[in-house]
């Protein structure tokens, strides 16, 4: 009998559930990039939306006007407001604020939404809701794409598109991170999660190249393009989309070294029999470093007992429930601040670009893209640092800690140059990116999973939520208070990045310091009830 080929054996090799969890891992993957690739044209076009006019440009304008009386076609369709310095409304001296609310309106939405999606989302299948919002997101994408085709000049237009599409894709990130979260137990959850959160800079860099494509030639298309992509994926999502190993009869991940168990409520009263009988064993270190301090620590009182578990472990965790899980609210108000900074330059850093390098809006997107290639390397090595260490604030707070002076050093070497420029990029996007991929990644599934929940896998969508709404609330506050404040010069701009970054370490001091306070996990009294 001959020898199978290399390629067939290699595909053998892994068992049908590895392929299964390989699968799930790339479809939402592309699911939440295309969400990304959505939201990037905005600050794509805001350079097409408003251009500085100078003399010479008036001079050709009133040119093209006297020739077009004179019977001569014109290359361009000026708008309504004569002139080619941008489109109405967006043409006027309050230009920045204008460009700011649309964003203000987008993420204000989007943080509100987010609460109630976590909530909606636990208690509709994902895979019926994921397909409703990718659908109805890729429509209203295309619609503020339309008002260019259809000559629409009222910011109301704008603003209600916004709006609208902002409360549709809170359905994205609750969604995928729960079913990422059905699949993958915690075993190098950082590194898996950080390869996987890198769709967030693909879909801004696709997002950027696709719209940066048609921005100086028909800039409808780099939205409509975008929002056909998303309804597509919607599609795509409805047809294969698998939301739990159990539906195909997949065995968890989530063990332990002795025996399998499908669900974690089968898990965690094999762990209440062990503290029973071994009340003198160590505690689970991420237990002892998040629970609130008081008694030796080895009681099973210490687990929390939460509103919505019933103790089967099928109930949907309650709102207030969700927020009494130890470190739910530090990590919440942590991303709050840095997702105002992360934000903050996906809105606004293709048209400060502009501004300071003076290049064009097609040649600033495709120069933005660097800043995602970084957040991609980033939030990859948050991952790998966090499991090796096992301290995810730790972790976060370091990166916080160098994000803050490499802002400072962007905002002045950027004006030196084009080389400068790209360098401080990279390793901005880099520090920038890496605590707001671990929180909302691998930290939220850490939460979501934790054991006070006693293997309510339900609550993972609400704690989810929780996290990445209160971070939509900075995201929703930065690209405004870039709108308000750059008016007065990019500089202070920077320096309230700086301070947010600042203030989301503060918030993670406690965590920080319960974690540096606990012995190390990788010692010879191997972790009890270590997931894999």
């Amino acid at each position: 009998m001959a020898r199978l080929p290399v390629g067939i054996r290699f595909i053998v090799s892994f068992s049908r559930d590895q392929w299964y969890r390989a699968f799930t891992f790339s479809l939402t993957f592309l699911l939440y990039a295309s969400f990304h690739l959505s939201r990037k044209p905005i600050s794509i076009v805001k350079g097409e939306l408003h251009k500085y006019c100078t003399a010479w440009d008036e001079a050709e304008v009133r040119l093209s006007s006297q020739s077009n009386k004179a019977g001569s076609a014109t290359p361009h369709q000026l708008p309504d407001n004569k002139t080619d310095c941008g489109w109405a409304p967006f043409d006027k001296s309050n230009y920045q604020q204008l460009l700011g609310a649309l964003d203000y309106s987008f993420l204000c939405a989007y943080a509100i939404g987010m609460y109630l999606s976590g909530i909606i989302g636990e208690r509709l299948p994902i895979r019926y809701y994921l397909t409703f919002g990718m659908l109805t997101s890729g429509a209203f994408t295309a619609l503020f794409g339309l008002g260019y085709f259809y000559n629409v000049h009222s910011f109301g237009f704008y603003v209600v598109t916004q709006i609208i599409n902002g409360l549709v894709q809170t359905t994205g990130w609750p969604s995928v991170v729960t079913c990422l979260g059905n699949w993958f137990g915690k075993g190098r959850r950082g590194l898996i999660m950080g390869i996987w959160n890198s769709h967030t800079s693909v879909g801004n860099i696709l997002g950027s190249l696709i719209a940066g494509y048609w921005v100086s030639t028909c800039w409808g298309l780099s939205f409509v393009v975008p929002g056909a992509i998303v309804a597509a994926m919607g599609i795509v999502c409805f047809l294969f989309l698998i939301e739990h190993p159990k539906d195909i009869r997949c065995s968890s991940t989530l063990l332990t070294h002795s025996k399998g168990y499908e669900n974690g409520t089968n898990r965690f009263r094999l762990q209440k029999q062990i503290f029973s009988n071994e009340k003198n064993r160590p505690l689970d270190p991420e237990m002892h470093c998040l629970l609130p301090s008081g008694g030796n620590g080895t009681q099973p009182n210490h687990i929390v007992v939460l509103p919505g578990d019933g103790g089967s472990g099928m109930a949907a965790i309650s709102f207030i429930g969700a927020l009494k899980i130890p470190g739910v609210i530090e990590f919440s108000l942590c991303l709050l601040f840095a997702k105002l900074v992360s934000y903050t330059f996906l809105f606004w850093l293709p048209l400060y670009i502009t501004n300071v390098d003076h290049l064009d809006a097609k040649k600033a997107g495709e120069l933005s893209t660097l800043f995602d290639v970084g957040g991609i390397f980033g939030g990859i090595l948050a991952g790998v640092i966090s499991d090796r260490l096992e301290k995810r604030a730790s972790t976060c707070g370091l990166m916080l800690l160098l994000a803050a002076p490499t802002l400072y050093v962007f905002s002045t070497v950027s004006k030196m140059g084009l080389e400068a420029t790209v360098v401080m990029l990279l390793l901005s996007g880099a520090l920038v990116s890496g605590p707001y991929a671990l929180i909302t990644t691998a930290v939220s599934a850490d939460l979501g999973t934790h054991k006070c929940l006693k293997g309510n896998s339900h609550a993972l969508s609400t704690v989810t939520a929780i996290i990445d709404g209160t971070g939509s609330v900075g995201a929703a506050l930065g690209p405004l208070l870039a709108g308000l404040i750059s008016p007065s010069g990019w500089s202070n701009v920077f320096y309230m990045l700086m301070f947010a970054d600042a203030c989301a370490l503060l918030f993670l001091i406690r965590l920080i310091h319960k974690e540096l306070s606990c012995p190390g996990t990788a010692t010879s009294n191997q972790v009890l009830f270590k997931e894999h």
